[in-house]
C-alpha cells in the first residue's frame, strides 16, 4: 500500500501514524509513504483565501489516487472541501484528537494580557473573526506556513502570539509551547478540526475492507454532523465558520457559528439530535443560523463585502 502525503512535518507525522496503525493490523504488508509538495505548500505566503482554499492542500494527493501512483491518502479532516468529488470517498475516520484551538505566546499567558496593539497571528478567518470580537483592541494579523514555521515567526518578534490548532502541537511533541487552550465555546473550532481522514478511490472495495479496523464511529458521527452544518452553509475558508459536535450517550449535540470576517457580527447555535441522524443535524442548526442573520453574512460575503 502507498500513502500519499504533503511533506510537512505534521502531514508526515500523520502518515507515518496511519502507516504504523495499518502496519500492526496486517504485519505482512509493505507500506510506504509518497511525499508530495501540493499547490498550498508552494505558495505558503499567501492567503488560502486568495489561492482558492484548503482543496489545494489535497488536489495532488487525489490526482496520485487517480493515477495509481498512491492507494490511500492521509489528511486532516478540516482540510479536507466539504464536498468530494465522486471519484473518492472518505474510507476510515480516525479517533479525534483534541479539537481546540490554542493560544501560543512567550510573553502573554492569555489574550486578555496581550497590550492594545499586540499582533496575533492566525492562518483562519474563523478564529481571526472571533479573537477580534472577543479582543477588539489586538491586531489580528494573517500567518502561513506549517507549525515549524508559525512558531519560528512568533520567536523571532513577528507575533506577540499565535493561534493554532492544538492537536497538530501535541501530534509534534510541542504541547510546553500551549500556553493557553480555549473552550471550544471561546474559540468554535473548524468542522473536524483535531480528526484524521483516510481518503481513496471510490472504487476500491478492498481497500476501505481493510481501513475499515482504523474507523472509529463516535468521531464519525460528530464530523458528519459538523460537515454537514458547514456543507449547508456552503462553509470554506473564504466564509468564517466553525462547528463542532459532542456526542452524550446517544445524543449528539452540535454547536455552531457564521461570523463576519472583522467579528462585528457573530451569529451562534446549538442543537441536539440523534446519533443515528447526524447529517440531518447539521442541516438543521444551519437552517436555524441561516434564518437568524447567517444568510445575510453568507449573501455579504459572496458579494465580496460585509455587511
Amino acid at each position: 500500500m502507498v500513502i500519499a502525503s504533503r511533506e510537512s512535518a505534521l502531514a508526515l507525522w500523520q502518515a507515518r501514524h496511519i502507516q504504523a496503525r495499518l502496519a500492526q493490523l496486517y504485519p505482512a504488508a509493505d507500506i510506504v509513504i509518497l511525499g508530495m509538495t501540493t499547490e498550498g505548500d508552494r505558495r505558503p505566503e499567501v492567503s488560502l483565501q486568495q489561492v482558492g482554499g484548503k482543496g489545494l492542500f489535497v488536489k495532488e494527493l487525489e490526482e496520485a489516487l487517480l493515477d495509481g501512483r498512491a492507494d490511500l491518502a492521509v489528511h486532516s479532516l478540516k482540510d479536507v472541501p466539504m464536498m468530494l468529488a465522486p471519484e473518492f470517498a472518505l474510507a476510515a475516520i480516525g479517533e479525534r484528537a483534541d479539537p481546540r484551538d490554542a493560544f501560543v505566546s512567550r510573553r502573554y499567558r492569555s489574550p486578555a494580557e496581550a497590550p492594545p496593539g499586540s499582533r496575533v497571528g492566525t492562518s483562519s478567518l474563523r478564529r481571526s473573526s472571533q479573537l477580534r470580537a472577543r479582543y477588539p483592541e489586538l491586531k489580528v494579523e494573517p500567518l502561513r506556513g506549517n507549525v515549524p514555521t508559525r512558531l519560528a515567526k512568533l520567536d523571532r518578534g513577528d507575533y506577540e502570539a499565535i493561534v493554532v490548532a492544538a492537536a497538530g502541537l501535541k501530534r509534534l511533541g510541542l504541547e510546553d509551547r500551549i500556553t493557553l487552550l480555549f473552550t471550544p465555546e471561546e474559540s468554535v473550532p473548524a468542522a473536524g478540526q483535531g480528526a484524521l481522514a483516510v481518503e481513496c478511490r471510490a472504487d476500491r472495495a478492498d481497500l476501505k475492507a481493510w481501513l475499515a479496523p482504523l474507523h472509529h464511529a463516535p468521531t464519525a458521527a460528530c464530523v458528519t454532523a459538523e460537515r454537514s452544518f458547514s456543507r449547508s452553509l456552503a462553509g470554506n475558508c473564504n466564509v468564517p465558520l466553525g462547528a463542532y459536535a459532542e456526542l452524550a450517550g446517544n445524543v449528539l449535540r452540535l454547536h455552531g457559528l457564521v461570523a463576519q470576517p472583522d467579528g462585528a457580527r457573530i451569529v451562534r447555535g446549538e442543537a441536539e439530535g440523534s446519533l443515528e441522524a447526524p447529517k440531518a443535524l447539521g442541516r438543521s442548526l444551519a437552517a436555524t443560523l441561516e434564518a437568524q442573520g447567517a444568510g445575510d453574512i453568507l449573501a455579504a460575503l459572496a458579494q465580496g463585502g460585509e455587511r
